[in-house]
């Protein structure tokens, strides 16, 4: 079943469910999930307010149970867990020294990464960042992300109900248009390194 089906089905329950699970670790495609929601926004599916709420709330409390394991279980019991979903302990190490720099900026922005998205409250919690704190810039992130994807998706699909057969008949022309600096970008790269 497709995941556009699902976010109809379920509605409202079913984005609060679906973000308190990928703020756990749960593998999900939030970024698209938002973006379908702009668009089933868009088309009279959902209504703004319920669906930032929904989602944020999800967020929050899938946020904050990943904080508290992380304050609780520690590094070890994370290290194991974080396998699972794909985190090497390197790629783990890496990301507990980032955040140790600039962990503020991390709980802030770190929503817009996918990976750094899911370990971040973990982090907060392992590193004993302060829980009001951390709880603060984590609700103002989740929202700033959550409405910037929701927004996104709700003009994408204006833009491709308006644009896409002219697109599609100018594709031809477009698709050179965006290789040709890239080609050139890269030539030039390649040649400065030799």
């Amino acid at each position: 079943m497709h995941l556009q089906h699902l976010l109809q089905q379920y509605g409202y329950p079913g984005v609060f469910i679906a973000f308190s699970l990928e703020m756990v670790g749960f593998p999900f495609p939030g970024d698209t999930m938002l973006t379908l929601l702009g668009i089933e926004w868009k088309q009279g599916v959902f209504s703004f307010a319920p669906l930032i709420i929904a989602s944020l709330a999800g967020n929050i409390i899938g946020s904050t149970i990943s904080y508290t394991t992380g304050r609780f279980f520690g590094r070890s019991v994370i290290l194991r867990l974080i396998n699972y979903v794909g985190i090497t302990d390197k790629k783990f190490e890496v990301a507990d020294k980032k955040f140790n720099k600039y962990r503020v900026q991390v709980v802030l922005f770190g929503k817009f990464i996918s990976g750094v998205r899911i370990i971040t409250a973990y982090l907060a919690g392992i590193n004993r960042m302060s829980f009001w704190i951390y709880s603060l810039y984590n609700a103002v992130g989740s929202l700033l992300w959550i409405v910037v994807y929701i927004v996104f998706g709700r003009y994408v699909d204006i833009f491709w109900q308006n644009y896409h057969t002219l697109f599609t008949e100018f594709l031809w022309v477009i698709i050179p248009l965006i290789l040709i600096p890239l080609i050139i970008v890269f030539y030039r790269r390649r040649v400065k390194r030799a």
